[in-house]
């Protein structure tokens, strides 16, 4: 084999001259944070199976945070979504060569986990926009986001809110169904995957039951996702504001909460600029 000089070196693209650090930042990334956020996340929204009332106490939770949850959303959600996103799509087009050719790389699974990844891509930015309207600003929500049915979701009327949105038409349902298999399809199978690219489990045997193991687990997330998808869609969404709304004076009162009417259904929307989360949901 030829070597390769410097000069030669230099003149190929970045990802190429970084493939080795960038592909496995880019399968780190998949599973911590982004990965580990999407398991609490569908965790989260599955305790509207328990109650609405069990539901918005772990919304209270997440925004009892306050000004601090800017920046978690950000460092530990948004930005490594984006990472993970741009390089997977890198990775699609051809703008990192593969010069390991495993196995896997031409089977199925492999062809399955970047189409995954495409649909997981566009149901999370549609999912954000559906119950955010990816940003928080007054004129952006009334001229852009309500008008397109997005920015739905209110922290402080989560599960009436978010069952109001999931019950606007049964196609609705439909793409959460899809977009949420995705999710935990490319979840599951990249770190199967995941576990290759490390050399965790390198012979056949063990990857076998690596692939038994991530099966499981991606069955079982599944169905904690499609459960929450279930709670949501067939909730009373009347008796769950007036659930909700009990809860909110109760911590209004005790001064645990803000009166902040952009998180409240009956509430007027402030012109705060800040950028739309998943997190608080």
């Amino acid at each position: 084999m030829a070597n390769v000089s410097p000069a030669d070196s230099s003149s190929q693209p970045f990802l190429a001259r970084h493939e080795f650090l960038i592909r496995r930042l880019h399968s780190l990334s998949g599973l911590v944070p982004v990965g580990a956020y999407m398991v609490v996340h569908l965790l989260t929204n599955a305790s509207v199976l328990e109650s609405p009332a069990a539901f918005q106490r772990n919304v209270y939770g997440i925004h009892s945070l306050g000004r601090l949850l800017p920046v978690v959303e950000w460092v530990f959600i948004f930005i490594p979504i984006l990472f993970h996103a741009i390089i997977g799509v890198a990775i699609i087009r051809g703008g990192l060569p593969n010069h390991g050719s495993y196995p896997y790389a031409r089977n199925i699974r492999y062809s399955l986990q970047r189409a995954s990844g495409i649909v997981a891509f566009f149901f999370i930015a549609w999912h954000v926009f559906h119950m955010h309207g990816w940003f928080h600003a007054d004129w952006w929500l009334k001229t852009v986001a309500t008008p397109l049915a997005g920015a739905q979701f209110k922290a402080f009327n989560a599960t009436s809110t978010a069952g109001s949105a999931i019950q606007q038409h049964w196609l609705v349902s439909v793409f959460y169904a899809i977009g949420i298999l995705a999710c935990v399809f490319h979840l599951a199978n990249g770190i199967w995957t995941m576990g290759i690219t490390w050399g965790v489990w390198v012979g056949p045997i063990a990857q076998r039951r690596a692939a038994a193991v991530c099966t499981a687990g991606g069955i079982a997330l599944a169905a904690v996702g499609l459960g929450a998808l279930g709670g949501m869609a067939t909730v009373d969404v009347e008796k769950a504001k007036q659930v909700e709304d009990r809860m909110f004076h109760h911590k209004l009162e005790a001064g645990e909460v803000p009166n902040d009417s952009h998180k409240r259904t009956d509430g007027d929307h402030k012109d705060d600029g800040q950028p739309a989360d998943m997190a608080r949901k």
